[in-house]
């Protein structure tokens, strides 16, 4: 990661709080306070081919994905924002676990990162844009797949493992 210009006080908190109030709707399946954080024609990309644009698309998508879980708790750990390249944009990267139970009981773990863009719009930070980099998917116990081994990250830089 290349060196970044750091956001003012001020904006890094209010980028960090709506890193957290995104979680926090997400535990609470409120789906008007997750809404709430997105810009109007922003992007979600989940990988694996699960992107969308547009606020109400997004917000379809997430219901619709809720809908597979009967409990979640995501958990927001380290982080950081950092100025973008206009007036008004930030970008940003927040790391997550989430912890889950499926509908059909099962349960695991999701060890990621979001990869995040962000608008002031109408005075308020909002993501413009989430990307998720999944490091692990699987069985708490940690016995499923990790995405982030050393080859892995080395395939991704075009080396040989």
């Amino acid at each position: 990661m290349s060196l970044h210009l750091p956001l003012a006080t001020d904006d890094f908190v209010a980028v960090q709080r709506l890193v957290h109030r995104y979680s926090e709707a997400v535990v609470h399946r409120d789906a008007a306070q997750w809404s709430s954080c997105w810009a109007p024609d922003a992007e979600w990309d989940l990988g694996g081919g699960r992107k969308v644009s547009g606020r109400d698309d997004i917000v379809a998508l997430w219901t619709r994905a809720m809908g597979g879980f009967s409990a979640v708790v995501q958990m927001v750990h380290n982080g950081d924002a950092w100025r973008g390249d206009g007036d008004g944009t930030a970008s940003g990267r927040w790391f997550i676990d989430e912890r889950f139970q499926r509908t059909d009981g099962e349960t695991g773990m999701l060890l990621a990162h979001y990869d995040d863009r962000y608008e002031r719009v109408g005075g308020e930070w909002l993501f413009s844009s989430r990307f998720l980099e999944v490091h692990y998917r699987g069985a708490a116990d940690l016995s499923g797949r990790f995405f982030n081994t050393a080859a892995a990250f080395d395939e991704r830089r075009g080396m040989d493992a």
